[in-house]
């Protein structure tokens, strides 16, 4: 059988307990605002600035809510997906070099520019598979399965 690894990672729901009560400040503005006819606020926005921000503060909970990292590796590739934002594959042969490792906090979650492991693509957790391309690009993908994931790179490695 051929050794193949996949893993799909969302943002913890603890993410989301954080961003909510966010939400909750415009829905209450849109409500005293214009439902009540109240200013919200000292220095209260119009009524279509209130409902611009608003649909904004949603469309960011909703981009986190439906935000995931991908990774598929098999003998032939490394696939992976943040979505909506990156789709990239690479082959075995374009890879000098790949590593399961921890890599620590890299400044937050999502992709992190310019660290000491190239681009880093992650949900949560410290750990993940560290590639190195031949044309030196590095780039770090985070893993919730890491000795799933080193079991995989090891029998590939081994093929």
């Amino acid at each position: 059988m051929a050794a193949t690894f996949k893993e799909t990672q969302r943002f913890s729901k603890a993410i989301f307990l954080l961003i909510v009560p966010i939400l909750l400040l415009p829905i209450f503005g849109l409500y005293k605002q214009i439902y009540l006819g109240e200013p919200f606020g000292d220095n209260p926005l119009s009524n279509q600035g209130l409902i611009l921000f608003s649909v904004l503060i949603l469309g960011v909970l909703l981009l986190f809510w439906f935000m995931k990292l991908e990774t598929d590796i098999n003998q032939d590739r490394i696939n992976f997906r943040l979505v909506p934002f990156v789709k990239r594959t690479y082959l075995w042969q374009d890879i000098k070099s790949v590593e399961v490792l921890k890599y620590g906090f890299v400044g937050g979650w999502g992709v992190r520019l310019k660290t000491k492991y190239g681009t880093v693509y992650n949900m949560s957790g410290d750990r993940g598979l560290a590639i190195e391309l031949k044309d030196g690009k590095k780039l770090l993908l985070g893993t919730q399965q890491a000795k799933e994931l080193e079991s995989v790179i090891s029998d590939i490695g081994n093929l």
